[in-house]
């Protein structure tokens, strides 16, 4: 894939590695300035896109409306790192196709892709620019006119583990103190008259005699025992809270002025 306008259809859309994971998006495209052709294609990785890696347009091959290429992610994100707002060097060149596992010498890249060891920018420069009144000096002619773009913060929130919450169950002792009413029998004398009513029992033996009487006490005593009863259940409850967090980012946008003479800014 080598046309300049099929290639500017896939900016922004997704680059798809050749394990089928997205790696990012498309962001800028590099044309070669002698023959004016794509030569490399940058991929927007890491929060927010901020971060671009270059990729050579051709070893690109379209899929729908995204663009594979047959290196994994970790190869891309580890390519040489370079200004995306320059142009490439043939060192920053060599150092990408080399990083790519792609022949390199001093006569450039030979893939029958038309790629010179001429520097190499987004849309940049060409040896034959147009002479028409208001051309590019900087790209290529469109119109009288040129678009100002800018960069905007595209937040969005993913869920992630923050903690874990357990219930355990263990046992501790305690001292329960219970008052416990308890009886007992006690001994206590009594004497009563020599009346007629008990006159025979009392004589009923001997005159004079030794002898004893015992009588039995009983008593209460505490007596303790234990049971296990349920006394209520406990789980754990998941709620959500929400809360507003500020993110903050660096955000490019361009400025246009003029430096016409008499002219209203």
């Amino acid at each position: 894939m080598t046309d300049q306008d099929q290639i500017n259809t896939y900016v922004d859309g997704n680059v798809i590695d050749n394990n089928g994971d997205k790696v990012g998006s498309v962001g800028q495209v590099y044309v070669d300035d002698r023959t004016g052709q794509p030569a490399w294609v940058t991929v927007k990785t890491g929060l927010f896109g901020t971060k671009e890696t270059f990729v050579p347009i051709s070893q690109v091959q379209t899929q729908g409306e995204d663009l594979r290429v047959p290196f994994d992610k970790d190869t891309i994100k580890a390519a040489p790192s370079i200004d995306v707002d320059q142009h490439l060097s043939p060192e920053e060149e060599a150092a990408l196709y080399r990083h790519y596992g792609l022949g390199y010498d001093d006569n450039g890249y030979d893939a029958g892709n038309g790629d010179t060891d001429g520097d190499l920018g987004a849309w940049s420069e060409r040896d034959n620019l147009d002479t028409t009144v208001g051309h590019d000096t900087s790209g290529r002619t469109t119109d009288d006119s040129m678009t100002r773009s800018e960069e905007r913060l595209n937040v969005g929130t993913e869920q992630r583990e923050a903690g874990r919450a357990r219930l355990r169950k263990y046992v501790v002792t305690e001292e329960q103190t219970v008052n416990v009413p308890v009886s007992r029998e006690e001994v206590r004398l009594e004497r009563e008259p020599i009346t007629d009513a008990n006159v025979g029992a009392a004589t009923s033996g001997p005159d004079i005699s030794e002898e004893e009487h015992e009588v039995v006490l009983n008593e209460e005593v505490p007596v303790v025992s234990k049971e296990t009863q349920p006394v209520e259940r406990v789980r754990l409850a998941k709620e959500t809270v929400t809360d507003t967090e500020t993110v903050s980012d660096e955000v490019r946008k361009e400025q246009i002025e003029t430096d016409a003479p008499d002219s209203n800014r």
